[in-house]
């Protein structure tokens, strides 16, 4: 479809009001398309590389709570090599595990393998490879999994737009996208882009996911911060609302395109730790 055609209708799209949204319904589904929104709206700049704080909250249903405090460590590999993107995690919180630290290389669905992770425990003194057995596994304890973190090419779900839908104000794009391969995590995934007059703009606020039986899972909450024209968290909440467990991802002292070297992701980074 011709690019200026296909701006033009976002800016229609973003600028009209619910009501003369709804007028123009025909003409908005034959110029829309749940692949054209998430193509232009989930596939946010993140910069080449990132020095962050990542705190996570893990809460049972019983109200509990378990607190864990990194140093950040991210770099975009866009493919080369098919590596996506490599991340240190330097623990921070709590005391009795400052020093421990974990790695991970991500991989393009086109090598065909899980990502590569590697752990330091100082009580150990030793570098150990885990591996993923299960892309469903949780990434460290959370909601999450090592998929969710995973961004996923446009190409490997089928992408329906259901609606538009309006929460708190604001006006969104509610998508479907049902996986195709053979044996998905989950049935589907219905995300929700708040609208804006400018592509840019649009961006992911709410993921539902759904069981392999179609029953929902989970909703995924999110938060944006922009940092020198790069879109960061900063504040995720999941909720699982099959057994009531929440997580809560809080991204802060965002650093961008620091320049980091390839060579600060190596195993020996894990033992001999990171200095600003």
């Amino acid at each position: 479809m011709d690019g200026m055609k296909y701006f033009s209708a976002f800016l229609l799209v973003g600028l009209l009001g619910s009501n003369a949204v709804a007028q123009e319904k025909k003409a908005v589904d034959d110029i829309l398309s749940g692949e054209q929104i998430v193509e232009q709206c989930n596939y946010k700049y993140p910069g080449a590389d990132q020095r962050t704080q990542l705190t996570i909250i893990l809460k049972d249903k019983n109200g509990n709570e378990k607190k864990k405090v990194f140093l950040r460590l991210w770099k975009d590999y866009h493919g080369d090599d098919n590596v996506l993107e490599k991340m240190l995690l330097f623990t921070e919180y709590p005391a009795d595990a400052k020093g421990s630290a974990f790695m991970r290389w991500a991989y393009d669905s086109d090598a065909g393998k899980n990502a590569d992770q590697w752990i330091y425990l100082p009580a150990l003194r030793k570098i150990r490879r885990v591996s993923i057995r299960d892309p469903g596994d949780a990434f460290m304890g959370s909601d999450l999994t090592y998929s969710d973190i995973s961004l996923r090419k446009l190409d490997e779900d089928q992408h329906k737009f259901l609606r538009m839908d309006t929460r708190n104000g604001e006006e969104y794009y509610v998508v479907e996208s049902i996986p195709k391969e053979s044996n998905p995590l989950y049935s589907k995934r219905v995300s929700w882009f708040k609208k804006a007059e400018t592509p840019d703009g649009c961006v992911k606020n709410r993921i539902d996911y759904y069981d392999v039986k179609g029953g929902l899972l989970k909703k995924q909450f999110i938060k944006w911060q922009q940092v020198d024209k790069a879109w960061v968290w900063d504040k995720v909440d999941v909720v699982n609302v099959q057994n009531g467990h929440t997580s809560i991802f809080t991204v802060k002292d965002v650093d961008i395109n620091v320049g980091l070297k390839d060579s600060i992701f190596k195993d020996r980074t894990l033992k001999r730790g990171y200095k600003r």
